[in-house]
């Protein structure tokens, strides 16, 4: 299982980041939700700090590249395998960060790539 932080989490079911959490939850991947604000999705709660995380498998990005930039640290010092740019969430300057850092980042659908098996 590929332990994932969902990086612009929300308690709004209408939102994608919403269904990223309770969708990896329902694969059995650990998820950690970071947010704005706190609130719950399902039994996971979404933190408003920026914790220490050990073993971050997957970064997925609910963020717009504004937004991004005040996390970019903190991104880095996860050490995650990859970071995820979901549809929105475009970012070069990032995106060229993580590849100096040896960290995958693909422009891809974390939704998409959990229901075709690709995740």
């Amino acid at each position: 299982m590929k332990k994932t932080v969902v990086l612009g989490a929300s308690d709004n079911p209408a939102r994608y980041s919403y269904l990223a959490v309770e969708r990896l939850t329902k694969q059995q991947h650990p998820v950690v939700a970071i947010g704005r604000k706190a609130g719950m999705i399902g039994n996971t709660g979404i933190l408003t700090d920026r914790p220490t995380i050990e073993d971050v498998d997957t970064i997925t990005l609910y963020l717009n590249e504004q937004h991004q930039k005040d996390y970019y640290d903190y991104i880095l010092s996860l050490h995650p395998n990859r970071i995820i740019f979901n549809p929105g969430a475009e970012n070069e300057e990032l995106l060229n960060l993580a590849k100096v850092n040896g960290i995958e980042a693909l422009e891809a659908c974390t939704l998409v790539m959990l229901s075709t098996g690709q995740y």
